[in-house]
C-alpha cells in the first residue's frame, strides 16, 4: 500500500533486533489503520548516527522518532536518571509494572516538558559486565580496568564506584576499541553483546545484571503538535501494540543469544550481587539528592 506521509524513526541496532521488528510492526498497524496516510520509515543500523545525537535531531525535530535507551537522555531529563540507578529493579516483572503503570506515566510527563512524546517503552534487558583479561565476581575485581559505559553520568560514576575507569564511547565504537585495547571491557545486554560481536575480544562476561534501564520510542512534540488529534490516536495506539511484539521477542532474542555465547565457549560467572549492591549506595545518596527524584525512586521501589 502506498503512504502519504512516511514518518522517519531512528534505532541503532541491526534489522532483525527486536526493537526494530517491533517499529516494523508500528509501521504495518499504522498503514493498515491510517489507509495509507501515515507509515513508518524504519532508519535501522545506525543510519542517523548514534543514540545522542538521534535525540538531538528528534526533539529539534529534524526526526520524526528515535528509539533509544534512557541512560544517554540523563542530562537532558533528570527524571531519567533514576530508571537508570544499578540495581533498582528486582526482575523484568517489577519493571514492566512500573513501566505501564502510573510512575511510568509521570516520567513520560516529564520528558514531554523537554520536547519529547514518549510513545512507548521497550525492553532492553539486563545489562552485565565483560571484558578481555579476566572473570569479575567481586567488585574488586573491576579495579584498573578500563571499561565502555554509555554516555551517561549515571553510567560513568557506577564505574568510578567500582574501581575501574568509565569511558563513555559511543556503542559503534566499542567493537574497535575492545579489538585495538583502547578499553578492557564494556557492559551490555547478550543480544547487543552478540550482535556487535563484542565476544571476539572480550570473552570474560560476568553476570553482574546492574541495570535494566529500558528502551524509550520517542516522538518529536513539535512533530506531534503538528498533527491531528486523530492521527496522533493513530500513531500512540500502533505504539502501543508494538510493545507486546517487542517483548515476545525480545525475552526468545535474549535467551537465544545467551545460549549461543555459551555453547560457543563463552566465560560466564556469576557474582556476588550484594557486594556490587553495597558498592551502589552513594550514587543512589548523589542521584537521588533533588527531594522529586528522591520522591520518583520511593515509588519506583513500592511499585509490586
Amino acid at each position: 500500500m502506498a503512504v502519504n506521509r512516511e514518518l522517519r524513526v531512528a534505532d541503532t541496532h541491526p534489522a532483525d533486533y527486536p526493537t526494530v521488528q517491533a517499529l516494523n510492526h508500528m509501521g504495518r498497524l499504522l498503514t493498515e489503520r491510517s489507509q495509507g496516510r501515515l507509515g513508518l520509515k524504519v532508519l535501522h543500523s545506525r543510519l542517523m548516527g548514534e543514540e545522542a545525537e538521534t535525540i538531538e535531531h528528534t526533539r529539534i525535530g529534524a526526526l520524526d522518532m528515535a528509539r533509544v535507551n534512557l541512560a544517554p537522555l540523563n542530562g537532558l531529563v533528570p527524571e531519567t536518571i533514576v530508571p537508570s540507578l544499578p540495581f533498582l529493579f528486582r526482575s523484568a516483572e517489577h519493571l514492566h509494572n512500573f513501566l505501564d503503570g502510573p510512575v511510568g506515566a509521570e516520567l513520560a510527563k516529564a520528558l514531554e516538558r523537554r520536547g519529547f512524546i514518549a510513545l512507548a517503552y521497550y525492553d532492553s534487558g539486563a545489562r552485565s559486565f565483560y571484558n578481555a583479561r579476566h572473570a569479575i565476581r567481586r567488585p574488586a575485581d573491576l579495579k584498573g580496568l578500563r571499561i565502555r559505559v554509555q554516555q551517561s553520568p549515571v553510567a560513568e560514576a557506577m564505574v568510578q564506584a567500582l574501581g575501574a575507569t568509565p569511558a563513555p564511547l559511543p556503542y559503534g565504537q566499542v567493537a574497535v576499541g575492545l579489538k585495538t585495547g583502547l578499553i578492557d571491557g564494556a557492559e551490555n545486554n547478550w543480544p547487543s553483546y552478540q550482535d556487535a560481536r563484542h565476544f571476539e575480544a572480550a570473552q570474560f562476561y560476568s553476570l553482574t545484571e546492574h541495570s535494566m534501564a529500558p528502551d524509550v520510542l520517542l516522538m518529536s512534540k513539535k512533530v506531534w503538535d503538528g498533527l491531528t488529534p486523530a492521527d496522533q490516536d493513530l500513531i500512540r495506539e500502533a505504539a502501543r501494540e508494538s510493545v507486546g511484539t517487542m517483548r515476545t521477542l525480545w525475552a526468545a532474542r535474549e535467551q537465544a543469544a545467551r545460549d549461543s555465547m555459551t555453547a560457543a565457549g563463552i566465560n560466564v560467572n556469576t557474582v556476588d550481587k550484594a557486594a556490587f549492591a553495597e558498592a551502589m549506595r552513594p550514587l543512589y545518596e548523589r542521584f537521588t539528592a533533588d527531594p522529586r527524584l528522591k520522591d520518583l525512586l520511593r515509588r519506583i521501589q513500592a511499585v509490586p
